[in-house]
């Protein structure tokens, strides 16, 4: 299934054999427990994951006990030696208070209500040791307790404060100091007279957040609703920190808390007509209010979930089949960090990407269809903090995350272009194993890599996995980089359909933020004044890399220093990538400096820090320099682990980059017919995956790893016919290199095949490189061409002057006079000073190496 759920603490392995085995050492024996073993039940879940249950024995004396969940021991709370129904119990962080709410049974044994005129009794115990019991309410409503358990390092607290939830729509805080006497034993100082307070009032829906000490709460306004949070701190004050209003539909005349506990007062197989409300966060400041509405239609049903944290909200509507397939269980939300799951047992269940909202791909979503929506159980689940689920009717407290091994395993059956996006983003943000992760989704890449129509499957997993590799250094993060390489999503799943609205922002009611607070009010200020691109991408990088390659062709350049230090970020990122290697590399990479790569990869880091150090004000440099080295060395580095995935899988070496030229070119019956030995299959599938890294980098324009065109190139030139093979260098698939072509004039005999390969790379070559290539080629037309190019500088600046018409033949080896004369001129140039300045160094070129290339040239063109 798409969740795994690991059993934290189960109520039958880890209370029941110790309660039995209690039993039978006190000589009752195990009948007692049996008797009543319906009566064991959770009652609620603290704030450091302490469990608190209760059972009866056969004379319906109440026990309360505790389960520690890091010494994993059961401790015996208290007993209270009547036959009475818990509504609610909590205790305080030093085990030395217990409130409880009590109610008494009913003779027939039904819990569900009061019998007329009864009592419900909210005490408060002192259990270290057991002592004095205070009644703090004595009223004919329902009471919830929970105790505040603030983070500090004091121990223990002089005060305890304990919240009390009426059911008649109001809560309100104890004050209560406590003294240690007689040791370590503790008492209720002033136990008459408890200060007290009140904190909220005439609300219809509230729910309490154990893990962040926050309580929620809906009041209705004019019929509307206004839902309220306040937090609590360490000391006895706390705040109202937001109001935000909800376009859903509650009742005034009703009444439903979340996450105070578990009582038998709610029949759950009526949950489904009732509407489901919660409220999720995590760490990065999201904001999420989820909401179903009660079922009224057995064919769809209907939820909404408000991200505030973006500034709108979504409702979808899910298909529930046949008119007879009949809900009789209420609809789950649970909160997984990243994701909130939507879940309708044996009907669908919906993965929902809080993060990234927008696109309806990102989420994943299950239909009846597939077997998730059955493995999960069909019990009411109670999603609390941390990703902690409470199955209320079985006592299994469970740790909720997604399944990695289901997902990968989803992501190779996929079939519609919607569930291999969720999956793999599913699958991504699994953040354990990483290394393992992408080796997986990369060996699927290279199975499936023409499956996709709708997107790129190398881009996202670029852009994805970069994204996730650093995001949690910074909650901001989505909103800086790119977490998808798609932008928009026309095309629907089946089963659901979705509205998105616009929502009112909460109004914050403080002035001062810290922690949590801190991050909901940047994402709230992000949403009222976001720039319309702050997404960060490489349009600069593109304008800025083209002028400077067009300064290179045209022989300008810009100051030293800039270019170094571009340089210099490109060394910081390949050192970075080289440090992430494990183990040895087989692909031939990074064997030659590449300075068209490099300057992209420097301008990357340049742009990219500017970008970040613009909206992360608050970040100093050296950690946003940190960040941006290692999300562009992980951009490189995925690159290099799927062709590593490639050369491996087709079971090629490094030194295949050498034998192609010299086995696979001097070989005479491979040259017979340019290509009569075929490339293998393994050489073709390579060169097929580079092609489509290079497209799906291309249009991102993203850096490559230095030395990809050479051996691109090199493959290229094993795989293709030669007019395919000019075809794709006249259309920029292939790049040209100084060290692919150098290789190639170097290792090429010159058969009349390899004369017109060599001749066809040469006149595509860049001029300045293509000079360089000529002087490696020992051949009339390299001669040429050197000819060419040197009467070509001469002749640039030349101003005819006066000359004798008589010519001295003794000085030429060929009667020939028009190229004499040619050849004389030359040589005039030649002698001035200023021309051998000029022309320094270019291999003793000169009038009489261009007098033998044109006499060269010319008996070949005549057939002498």
């Amino acid at each position: 299934m798409a969740l795994r759920l690991a059993a934290d603490f189960d109520l039958r392995k880890d209370v029941l054999p110790g309660l039995r085995a209690a039993a039978g050492a006190r000589g009752g024996g195990a009948g007692i427990l049996e008797n009543n073993y319906e009566s064991l039940r959770v009652l609620n879940v603290e704030r450091n994951g302490n469990i608190i249950y209760t059972y009866k024995d056969d004379k319906g004396n109440v026990f309360f006990g505790l389960f520690d969940c890091h010494t994993r021991q059961n401790e015996h709370l208290y007993t209270f030696e009547k036959d009475l129904q818990v509504v609610s119990c909590s205790v305080n962080r030093e085990r030395t208070l217990l409130a409880a709410s009590l109610v008494q049974s009913t003779k027939e044994g039904r819990r569900n209500e009061l019998q007329p005129g009864s009592k419900c009794l909210t005490l408060l115990v002192e259990i270290h040791p057991v002592n004095n019991v205070k009644v703090l309410k004595a009223v004919d409503s329902y009471i919830w307790v929970q105790f505040l358990h603030p983070h500090v390092e004091s121990n223990p607290l002089p005060e305890n404060h304990l919240l009390l939830i009426s059911e008649e729509k109001y809560i309100e805080q104890f004050h209560i100091q406590v003294i240690q006497e007689d040791g370590n034993g503790v008492v209720i100082k002033n136990s008459g007279h408890l200060p007290r307070e009140r904190v909220a009032e005439d609300f219809v829906w509230a729910q309490w957040d154990m893990s962040e000490q926050r309580l929620y709460y809906v009041e209705l306004k004019k019929s509307r609703s206004i839902l309220k949070c306040i937090q609590f701190y360490a000391d006895e004050n706390f705040n109202l920190m937001f109001e935000a209003p909800l376009d859903i539909a509650l009742s005034d005349s009703g009444f439903n808390l979340v996450n105070f506990g578990c009582t038998d007062l709610q029949d759950q197989e009526k949950l489904s007509e009732h509407p489901t409300l919660c409220v999720f966060t995590n760490h990065t400041g999201s904001l999420c209010v989820c909401y179903s509405p009660k079922l009224d239609s057995w064919e769809q049903i209907t939820y909404s979930v408000f991200y505030f944290h973006k500034g709108h909200s979504k409702t979808f509507t899910a298909a529930l089949g046949s008119a007879d397939s009949r809900v009789t269980k209420g609809i789950t939300f649970l909160n997984l960090d990243y994701f909130v799951a939507v879940y309708l047992p044996g009907h669908f269940f919906h993965l929902l990407n809080i993060q990234h909202p927008d696109l309806v791909c990102h989420s994943l979503f299950l239909t009846g269809n597939n077997e998730v929506v059955d493995m999960l159980p069909h019990g009411p689940l109670q999603s609390l903090s941390g990703s902690l689920v409470l199955d209320w009717c079985s006592g299994r407290l469970y740790r909720a995350d997604l399944n990695r091994s289901y997902l990968l395993e989803f992501l190779w059956d996929a079939r519609l272009d919607w569930e291999k996006m969720a999956v793999l983003h599913c699958v991504l943000s699994c953040r354990q194993d990483t290394r393992f992760l992408e080796a997986k989704i990369i060996q699927w890449i290279s199975e499936n890599i023409s499956a996709c129509h709708s997107f790129d499957l190398i881009q996202e997993f670029i852009i994805a996995s970069s994204y996730w590799s650093i995001y949690p250094e910074t909650g901001n993060m989505d909103k800086l980089l790119p977490y998808s390489s798609v932008l928009t999503w026309n095309t629907e799943i089946p089963g659901i359909t979705l509205v998105t609205e616009e929502i009112a922002l909460p109004l914050m009611r403080v002035h001062s933020f810290k922690g949590y607070w801190e991050k909901l009010h940047s994402n709230l200020e992000y949403v009222k004044y976001s720039e319309p691109h702050s997404h960060y991408s490489n349009s600069v990088v593109r304008r800025e890399w083209h002028s400077l390659i067009s300064e290179e062709k045209t022989g300008k350049r810009r100051s030293m220093a800039y270019v170094r230090n571009i340089l210099d970020n490109a060394i910081k990122v390949i050192s970075k990538l080289e440090a992430r290697r494990l183990e040895p590399r087989l692909t031939p990479l990074f064997q030659e400096e590449d300075n068209h790569q490099r300057l992209l990869v420097g301008l990357m880091v340049s742009e990219l820090k500017d970008h970040l150090l613009r909206h992360l004000p608050g970040i100093e440099k050296k950690r946003i320099e940190q960040m941006v080295l290692d999300y562009i060395s992980k951009q490189l580095d995925l690159i290099c682990q799927i062709l590593e995935a490639s050369w491996r899988r087709h079971n090629l070496h490094p030194w295949i980059f050498h034998l192609v030229w010299a086995l696979g070119w001097r070989s005479p019956s491979y040259l017979g017919g340019f290509c009569n030995r075929r490339a293998s299959a393994a050489e073709f599938a390579v060169f097929h995956i580079m092609t489509r890294i290079l497209e799906a980098t291309h249009s991102l324009f993203l850096p490559l790893p230095p030395g990809f065109h050479t051996l691109h190139t090199v493959l290229g030139v094993r795989c293709l016919p030669l007019h395919n093979l000019l075809h794709y260098i006249d259309n920029g698939v292939l790049l040209l290199t100084e060290t692919a072509v150098t290789r190639l004039m170097k290792d090429l005999d010159n058969t009349e095949k390899s004369e017109k390969l060599k001749f066809s790379i040469i006149v595509r070559l860049p001029p300045l490189i293509g000079q360089k290539i000529c002087r490696l080629w020992d051949h009339p037309m390299s001669s040429n061409i050197i000819s060419r190019n040197h009467v070509k500088r001469l002749l640039q600046d030349y101003k005819k002057q006066p000359r004798s018409s008589v010519i001295d033949k003794s000085s030429y080896s060929v009667e020939f006079l028009p190229l004499n004369y040619f050849t004389g001129i030359l040589t005039d140039i030649e002698s001035s000073s200023q021309a051998l300045n000029a022309f320094e160094g270019h291999d003793n070129v000169d009038a009489k190496f261009v007098e033998e290339a044109a006499l060269k040239h010319t008996t070949v063109l005549l057939g002498l």
